[in-house]
């Protein structure tokens, strides 16, 4: 039993959100999740409407209907936060196989064995436990840096924790389920928490589409729209805080200044198109020789840097070795005809006292120079890199 004005407030608020998500997702099908939030609130909208005609629905159907919407809020909420988080979704069948499942146990004690409260018990722990699943898949990747993961996750863990307890509010009474002194007050304290707590979910999910935007906009500036490594700016960037950090630390740094050898050539003989695979066949294949906390980026045309923290002067020549070496035994696949063989000139930069990221990189280039000079495809560094003895590797 719910007061009218309080579900006509709910409906309204429901459908208001469910068109502003729809619309969201219409303009900006890159977003991933709103899609899925608008149909959750389509589905609290419809269980608003269906305890508004709830008179004159049989019992049975009205069940069968309230169960099943029930279930679809809570599970629609959960799929649209792994869509967002970029989850694989959650397999269809043992949706609609736990919801077959739900409807029928709450028939059964409808018709079979009338007991409300173990219906009432069953719907309100599944559908706390869904949200407190979405809450969890969302509260991800750093408070500071994600702000509106966990406004979302914060909503959903209470509202969660909320239907858990739910059935505790209502005390089985001689009118079944309900208290009949108490059924009124009890039933829009319910409600009012399901509104107050949609509608922080609902701010929460227009603020992950805003987070999501400002995100991509970031990775644009950040990032090489060809390769996808980070740009000039962002790497340096990157350089200049590993650098730091490497001062505090005491923890070496190298830098890796990669040149793509005879690059005009491949241009000429197979075009532009045929330049772009080869940048980005190279950026597939040095990835594939280095760690994860390794970063690339692209200083500029056929040229690419790659950062490597906590890294001393034997294990960044080693690394530019098994990147010179890959590239060399990965040549470029070309269309209908044979593939083009592809090398490298390295040129590798250590850490000093008060060195900048610049003057390091700058080293870097010039020992990539002087590979170049020496033959191609081959790793150098300056004298000055190491006091003892020269250190050059050559395929």
């Amino acid at each position: 039993m719910h007061s009218p004005t309080l579900l006509i407030m709910a409906s309204i608020l429901m459908w208001i959100v469910t068109t502003v998500l729809a619309a969201m997702w219409y303009f900006n099908r890159r977003i991933p999740g709103p899609r899925i939030w608008a149909l959750s609130y389509l589905s609290g909208f419809g269980l608003c409407v269906l305890f508004l005609s709830r008179d004159s629905l049989p019992e049975p159907g009205f069940v069968i209907a309230s169960q099943t919407l029930s279930f679809l809020i809570a599970y629609l909420n959960l799929a649209g936060a792994r869509a967002y988080i970029g989850r694989r979704p959650l397999p269809a069948r043992y949706a609609l196989a736990f919801a077959l499942f739900l409807v029928a146990l709450a028939l059964y004690f409808t018709i079979e064995q009338p007991a409300p409260g173990v219906r009432f018990a069953a719907s309100s722990v599944t559908t706390g436990i869904l949200f407190l699943l979405s809450a969890r898949t969302l509260a991800v990747g750093g408070i500071h840096d994600y702000p509106a993961r966990y406004l979302f996750a914060l909503a959903s863990t209470g509202h969660g924790l909320f239907l858990l307890l739910r059935p505790l509010l209502f005390s089985p009474g001689s009118a079944g389920l309900f208290d009949a002194n108490h059924v009124l007050a009890v039933s829009e304290f319910v409600l009012l928490e399901s509104i107050v707590a949609l509608i922080l979910l609902a701010l929460g999910a227009l603020m992950l589409a805003n987070e999501h935007s400002a995100t991509e906009l970031r990775r644009l500036a950040e990032l090489d729209s060809l390769t996808s490594v980070f740009n000039r700016r962002a790497f340096m960037n990157l350089f200049a805080k590993a650098l730091s950090q490497s001062q505090r630390s005491g923890q070496p740094v190298a830098v890796l200044l990669v040149d793509l050898d005879h690059f005009k050539s491949i241009n000429d003989t197979l075009g532009h198109k045929g330049g772009d695979d080869a940048l980005q066949h190279f950026v597939s294949t040095a990835a594939a020789s280095l760690r994860n906390e390794d970063v690339i980026g692209r200083i500029g045309g056929e040229e690419f840097a790659i950062l490597l923290a906590g890294t001393g002067l034997r294990d960044a020549l080693a690394t530019a070795e098994r990147v010179r070496a890959a590239v060399e035994g990965s040549p470029l696949p070309v269309d209908d005809r044979e593939a083009v063989g592809l090398t490298v000139s390295i040129g590798v930069g250590l850490s000093r006292r008060n060195a900048t990221a610049e003057s390091i990189l700058e080293r870097a280039d010039k020992a990539m120079y002087e590979a170049k000079h020496k033959g191609r495809n081959r790793v150098e560094m300056l004298d000055s890199e190491e006091p003892f003895h020269r250190v050059a590797c050559a395929a």
